[in-house]
């Protein structure tokens, strides 16, 4: 198969825009980044795609009338660059149809939390306010919700006595940057099955083929992956 042509979104440092780029230059992941592009000039990660060689793109938001307007000139900037898929790797802002008819079950977003729990944002904070003992990262596609598509792949990260949500957060971000190289690699593989809504209304489906689908709770707070059907 040909290697993912990416475009990656933005709105900050750009961490796991960097856990991607050191893993296509260590040949774990079959990918080649077309474009990065942020929503803020100031962004970290803009740096990070430079040093790397990646062509950047900067769209501020402020500027559109609309986020139909916005998300139009985002994908027009996408396409031109060669990007078939797109991650949103800290990207702040919520996608209309206009940006995801343009790319069918093509988004795939990274959120820290067990999706379906604590969607939105701060959900490190939403977790410690629960008071649940086991949170941890969802690598998804992206659908018109707030992190309700179908999910791709899980892992678990134990809440410790006295975390904070800087502490949690940072052990979270640990698995994120392994689970969302790992979601790539098998999409790159072409491993990703989607099947539509069973009936109007629903939800579509996601599978990973040869994956095991158990989620486990390993020592030191890595975690096997769970692979989901559907948020």
């Amino acid at each position: 198969m040909p290697p993912l042509d990416l475009g990656v979104l933005i709105s900050g440092r750009g961490s796991n825009l960097q856990a991607i780029l050191d893993a296509i230059a260590a040949g774990r992941l079959d990918a080649r980044v077309r474009l990065v592009l942020s929503n803020r000039p100031g962004a970290a990660g803009l740096a990070r795609a430079e040093r790397a060689g990646i062509p950047t793109r900067v769209i501020p938001h402020q500027g559109f009338a609309d986020r139909d307007s916005f998300d139009a000139a985002v994908v027009a900037a996408l396409r031109e660059a060669g990007a078939a898929w797109v991650v949103l790797a800290g990207f702040m802002r919520l996608l209309t149809p206009t940006f995801l008819d343009a790319f069918p079950h093509r988004v795939v977003n990274i959120h820290p939390s067990l999706l379906p729990s604590f969607p939105g944002v701060d959900a490190q904070q939403q977790a410690l306010d629960h008071g649940v003992r086991i949170t941890g990262c969802t690598v998804h596609l992206v659908d018109t919700g707030t992190d309700t598509g179908p999910i791709l792949a899980q892992a678990a990260v134990p809440v410790l006595d006295g975390d904070d949500r800087d502490a949690l957060a940072a052990r979270i971000l640990v698995e994120e940057h392994a689970l969302l190289v790992r979601a790539l690699s098998w999409i790159a593989e072409g491993r990703l099955r989607v099947a539509p809504p069973a009936a109007p209304g629903g939800r579509a489906r996601a599978t990973i083929a040869g994956v095991d689908t158990a989620l486990g709770l390993a020592q030191g707070g890595r975690a096997p992956e769970q692979v989901g059907e559907g948020a």
